[in-house]
């Protein structure tokens, strides 16, 4: 194998680690919201990107499950 190809195969590697640890840490959160939002058809338009933080820390914050701390 060359350089060229090691090269590419690690850069999918490193994405593969970043999307692994952006989705175990939740900061996908908003997008899959989006996506389960659309396909679920809802008439309401989806809320904004910091209405739906607000709204998740909000409902942490009163029913804390599953966190560490």
């Amino acid at each position: 194998m060359g350089a060229l190809t090691m090269g590419v195969k690690g850069l999918q590697v490193l994405k593969g680690v970043a999307a692994y640890f952006r989705a175990v840490m939740g900061a996908d959160a908003y997008q899959k919201y989006l996506e389960h939002h659309e396909a679920s058809g809802h008439a309401a338009p989806p809320l904004d990107e910091r209405q739906f933080w607000r709204e998740r820390m909000d409902r942490q914050d009163t029913d804390p499950q599953g966190r560490c701390c």
